[in-house]
C-alpha cells in the first residue's frame, strides 16, 4: 500500500477524465457505491492496453464504472459483466447507455455463480476481472478460470483489503473484518499455489492480484529441468 502523500501525488498525474466519468465517480461517492480508486483503475487500464483482450468478463458491475473505462481503454473489446444488486444493475444499464456502449457491454443481472451457462456462452475470455463479494473470490476463480484462454489474465481487486491482510487478527477490531481478512489471506495463498498460473500481487489501489494462465507451464518447466 502506498502512503497518502504518494497517492495524492499520483492522482494528480492522472489524465483528465471525461465529464460522464466524473459524473459517475460523483454518483458512486454520493450513493456509497464502492468503485476502483484512480490509481488502481489506471493500473487495470494499462494491463488491458498491454494485453489487448478481445473478450472480457467482469464479476461485479456496480454502476458500470469499470466496465465503461475498460472499453474506453480497449474499444475493440467485448465485455460481459454481472451484477446481482437490482438497483446497481439498473444504474449500470443507464450509465452504459449514456456512454453509447450498449453494443460493447452486455450486463447480466444475478449471481455470477448461478449464471455460469449464460456467461460461458459469450466466452472464452482473454481477461477476467473479479471485483465482487470478497468472501467468494476463490469460488469465482475456480468457476471461471476454465473459461479463460491460454495466456489469459485474471485480475482480482481488493486483495490487500485496506492493509488488514498484513495485520495480526488481534489488531482488527471488527469480527466481520477479521473473518473477511482471513478469507482474503487464504485467497492470496490459493492464487500463489495455482500450478498453471503465475501470480503477482501489486500494492496499488486496495491491492490487485494479476494471474497469468499458462496451461503448458508445468510441462515447460519439467522439460527445462530434464535438459
Amino acid at each position: 500500500m502506498i502512503s497518502d502523500e504518494m497517492k495524492h501525488y499520483l492522482e494528480g498525474l492522472v489524465s483528465e477524465r471525461p465529464k460522464h466519468i466524473l459524473e459517475m465517480e460523483q454518483q458512486a461517492e454520493e450513493g456509497h457505491v464502492p468503485i476502483m480508486d484512480l490509481i488502481g483503475m489506471e493500473a487495470l487500464l494499462q494491463i488491458i492496453r498491454l494485453h489487448k483482450p478481445k473478450r472480457i468478463l467482469e464479476i461485479g458491475t456496480a454502476i458500470g464504472y469499470s466496465s465503461i473505462r475498460m472499453i474506453q481503454a480497449s474499444p475493440e473489446s467485448k465485455l460481459v459483466t454481472v451484477e446481482r444488486d437490482h438497483e446497481r444493475f439498473s444504474q449500470a444499464i443507464d450509465n452504459i447507455s449514456k456512454a453509447n456502449m450498449d453494443e460493447s457491454i452486455k450486463v447480466l443481472e444475478g449471481d455470477a455463480l448461478e449464471l455460469v451457462e449464460e456467461i460461458q456462452h459469450s466466452g472464452p475470455y482473454d481477461l477476467i476481472f473479479i471485483d465482487a463479494a470478497k468472501g467468494q473470490y476463490k469460488r469465482f476463480f475456480q468457476q471461471f478460470e476454465q473459461m479463460l484462454v491460454p495466456g489469459g489474465v485474471i485480475v482480482s481487486d481488493n486483495v490487500l483489503f485496506r492493509g488488514y491482510v498484513a495485520k495480526e487478527n488481534e489488531e482488527i477490531d471488527s469480527r466481520r473484518f477479521r473473518k473477511l481478512t482471513e478469507k482474503i489471506r487464504s485467497y492470496n495463498e490459493f492464487l500463489l499455489e495455482q500450478r498453471h498460473f503465475t501470480t503477482s500481487i501489486l500494492p496499488v489501489g486496495d491491492g490487485m492480484a494479476v494471474s497469468i494462465y499458462d496451461n503448458g507451464k508445468e510441462l515447460g518447466q519439467k522439460g527445462k529441468n530434464d535438459g
